[in-house]
C-alpha cells in the first residue's frame, strides 16, 4: 500500500476498546484506512472515497478484532 496524505482520523469503539483509524488519500484519488491492532498487526482497507472506506473499515474492524481475540484464546495468549 503506497503512501498518501492523511485526510481523516477517528477513534472507533469495539467491545469496550478504542482503536485509532487513519484515512489517507492517494495521488490517484482512492482512499485507504489503516488501524494498528497491536505490535505489527495492521488492518488496511481501501475504497473509492472517504465515505466508502470509512464504512467498509468500521464494518470490518469488529470482525478483525474478534478473530484476533479467538486466535489468542486458541494459542493461550493473554488478550
Amino acid at each position: 500500500m503506497g503512501h498518501g496524505t492523511l485526510v481523516h482520523q477517528a477513534r472507533v469503539q469495539v467491545d469496550g476498546d478504542s482503536y485509532h483509524v487513519q484515512v489517507y488519500c492517494r495521488d490517484d484519488g482512492r482512499h485507504f484506512a489503516k488501524t494498528y491492532l497491536g505490535g505489527d498487526d495492521i488492518i488496511i482497507n481501501d475504497g473509492m472515497s472517504l465515505e466508502d472506506v470509512l464504512t467498509k473499515h468500521t464494518e470490518l474492524l469488529p470482525l478483525a478484532v474478534s478473530t484476533r481475540r479467538v486466535r489468542q484464546q486458541i494459542r493461550g495468549e493473554d488478550a
